[in-house]
Order: C-alpha cells, then sequence, then structure tokens
C-alpha cells in the first residue's frame, strides 16, 4: 500500500473523512497511476518458465530499473542438486543462514515444494520504505 493511500484510510479511521470522500481520493489516485504501470500489471497466463523480479526506483533524483528473469528449470535443477548434499552440509548451512540475517532452512527444501511454490506464485508485490519504489517478484 502507497503511503497516500495509508494516509486518505488513516484519515477515515480517525474520523477526519467519510468513507464516500475516502473513496473519491483513492479514485482519484488511482487516476493519477502513470499508464505504464498498468501494462506493467499485465503478464502472459500459462505455463510459467521464468522468475521475474522487477525494481523500479529514484536514487539520487535519477531513475533506476532492475528487470532480472531466472528460468525457472535452473531453479528447478538447483534443488535437485541441493537433495544430493548431505543433510549434516545443509544443517550447517542453514546455521549460516540463520547467523547473515536469512533465515531460510535448506533442509526444507524439496522439489514438490517447488512446483506447488511456481503454481500458486501469481504475483507478489514487496513494499518498500521509498514511496517512489516498487519491486514485482512474479513468474511468466
Amino acid at each position: 500500500m502507497n503511503e497516500q493511500r495509508k494516509d486518505i484510510l488513516d484519515m477515515l479511521a480517525e474520523g477526519k473523512i467519510t468513507a464516500e470522500e475516502a473513496e473519491q481520493l483513492i479514485a482519484a489516485l488511482e487516476r493519477d497511476q502513470p499508464p505504464a504501470a498498468s501494462s506493467l500489471d499485465a503478464r502472459p497466463k500459462g505455463k510459467a518458465k521464468y522468475l521475474r523480479v522487477m525494481v523500479d526506483a529514484l536514487e539520487n533524483d535519477e531513475p533506476t530499473r532492475v528487470n532480472v528473469r531466472v528460468p525457472l528449470q535452473l531453479l528447478r535443477a538447483g534443488v535437485r542438486l541441493a537433495a544430493l548434499i548431505p543433510p549434516q552440509a545443509l544443517g550447517k548451512a542453514t546455521a549460516e543462514l540463520n547467523k547473515s540475517g536469512v533465515p531460510f532452512d535448506l533442509t526444507q527444501l524439496k522439489p514438490e515444494q517447488l512446483e506447488a511454490l511456481v503454481e500458486h506464485l501469481d504475483e507478489m508485490t514487496v513494499e518498500v520504505d521509498q514511496a517512489d519504489a516498487r519491486v514485482r517478484v512474479f513468474c511468466e
């Protein structure tokens, strides 16, 4: 949720504006969205082949764009290879990840879980602290 929309909802919750006024303000915000954003929201339907990570932000008043496309076959191969690593080594790697602030348990990574994740990952938007930044993670 962007900061402006949150402010409108906060004003509504505090009773400073009515629900109708909040609806009008939110509609005005949506009208002010750049048209390019709506074209980014569309993604092709069908069996996903890639994991896509897109970042649009402003850094030092300069637009910054990141567009990463990882083949899901690469991820599937990595998960299958991880199944060959001895559990003791996976436990040590998990401990190191946790020490580094990455709470991810490699011993729980299974190929069938990856498929379920891919099937259910339609789109995820990650909110960031900057109002002018957008991060999207999705399969295509």
